[in-house]
Parts: structure tokens; C-alpha cells; sequence
């Protein structure tokens, strides 16, 4: 397996050919895509090429918003961005809200973020389908021998374990799951609880790859051609374990 960022792929504004963009900055580099290779990107630039960007100045926090802002010491106007890309709020501790996003991804603070955003009031938000995102740059990516998969990422935290680490959040032409219930083991003993979050582990390979302070949003993964699917697939939604399942809520 082979992990290459992608360098000079520059600011993204709303509205920008992303694809376009990536296939450029690839060219650029001496990078060929392939119809077998992974191209993840940093939900980032996708959020902010669909105009996900907010202005906190243009905020006008609500009670419920100003209530926990003073109790967790947060700006009550990214707090009311917050609870308004949440569909519920499971915790609130230490400066953190955690919540189930209106995608239903589980994560800190709805996965807003300002890192990497030019403007000092500017947050960006996650986008508002990743896995619809996924498939349009994919269909822009294109190429001579099929489009490559893609897999747009965010830093999630993780229970019980210190540390972030790049998940997909959505995906296309990418199997997300390896299912390996039941088949033998190295002894012959069927597997009970295997699944590979395959997209999930892509993601974390390119982020080793794309320092956070380099403005390098886009690596591809080489090697893993077994995965890449001629359709679309399922997308990253196969990831998120229903609520039935989770054992810390």
C-alpha cells in the first residue's frame, strides 16, 4: 500500500471545481490517478466549496444556547451552530458538547471547527450529505479507466482512548465495511466479531501522510484496489452503529 499527499491544491472558496482542483494539483505533482486508487479528502474543503462556512458575527444565539454556554464557558453563538446541526445532545462536560449531528455521526461539538479557516470569525461546518458529496467529486474526478473511489474525512475523538483519528464520514466506490463473521481464523476457528472499517482505516493512512498546518487537504491511497467498487456503493453509512447497539449511551 502506497499513501501520497497531494500538495498545491490551494484555498478552496464556494463553488470551486473541486474535482478540477484535484486532478490539477495531482498533474502538478506527478501523480497519475487511477480507477483503482483512493482519493480521501479533508471534509474541509469540500464543506467550504458547498458554502458551509458560517460567520459567527451573523449569529443570534437562542436561550437554550446561551444557558449552556455559560454553564460549559463556550461562545453562545457557536453553541446555537451547534445545537442546530445536532439532532439530539448526549453530553455536555468540560468545555465539550457531544451530540449526534443531523448526519448521525457521533462527535464533539457537531463537528464544527475553525482550524484552517483565513477568517478570525469564520466556523465550517460539516457537510450537509458527505456521502452525496463523495459521489458528485467522484463523478468530476473521472479518468480513462474509471473514477477512483472517494473518501471525505473529519478528526473524530474516540471512547476511551486519547487522541484524534482521521473516519470517514462519507464515501463512494469504496466497500466501507469487510465483513470476516464467520470465516476461519489462522486455526480454523470461525471469526465472531470481525469487520474492518475499511474506509475508516484509509482515512487514518492519509492523514499520517497530510500535516495539519501544510494546507494539504487530499492524499490517495494505492494498493487497495480490492475495495474500490464500479458503482457507488453504500456510502460511509454502514460505519454508524445503531443506537440499539451502542453501549455508551
Amino acid at each position: 500500500m502506497e499513501v501520497i499527499t497531494v500538495p498545491g491544491v490551494g484555498e478552496v472558496a464556494e463553488g470551486d471545481p473541486l474535482g478540477e482542483l484535484l486532478a490539477l494539483a495531482a498533474s502538478r505533482a506527478g501523480i497519475g490517478l487511477a480507477g483503482e486508487d483512493i482519493v480521501v479528502v479533508s471534509h474541509k474543503v469540500v464543506s467550504k466549496r458547498e458554502g458551509r462556512s458560517r460567520r459567527l458575527t451573523a449569529v443570534q444565539p437562542g436561550a437554550r444556547a446561551e444557558e449552556l454556554a455559560r454553564e460549559l464557558g463556550k461562545d453562545a453563538r457557536l453553541v446555537e451552530l451547534i445545537l442546530g446541526e445536532s439532532r439530539s445532545l448526549i453530553r455536555a462536560r468540560g468545555g465539550v458538547l457531544i451530540v449526534e449531528t443531523r448526519q448521525g455521526w457521533i462527535c464533539a461539538n457537531a463537528g464544527i471547527d475553525s482550524s484552517n479557516v483565513p477568517e478570525d470569525d469564520t466556523v465550517v461546518l460539516l457537510p450537509e450529505d458527505a456521502d452525496a458529496s463523495a459521489r458528485q467529486l467522484r463523478a468530476e474526478l473521472g479518468g480513462p479507466d474509471g473514477p477512483p473511489a472517494v473518501v471525505i474525512a473529519d478528526s473524530f475523538g474516540r471512547p476511551w482512548r486519547v487522541g484524534q483519528t482521521d473516519v470517514a464520514i462519507g464515501c463512494a466506490g469504496l466497500a466501507p465495511l469487510d465483513d470476516w463473521i464467520g470465516r476461519p481464523d489462522a486455526s480454523g476457528r470461525p471469526l465472531e466479531a470481525t469487520v474492518v472499517a475499511v474506509a475508516d482505516e484509509v482515512a487514518a493512512a492519509a492523514d499520517l501522510v497530510r500535516d495539519k498546518d501544510a494546507g494539504e487537504p487530499a492524499a490517495i491511497v494505492r494498493g487497495l484496489g480490492r475495495y474500490v467498487t464500479h458503482d457507488d456503493g453504500p456510502g460511509a453509512g454502514p460505519l454508524r452503529r445503531a443506537e440499539s447497539e451502542d453501549l455508551f449511551r
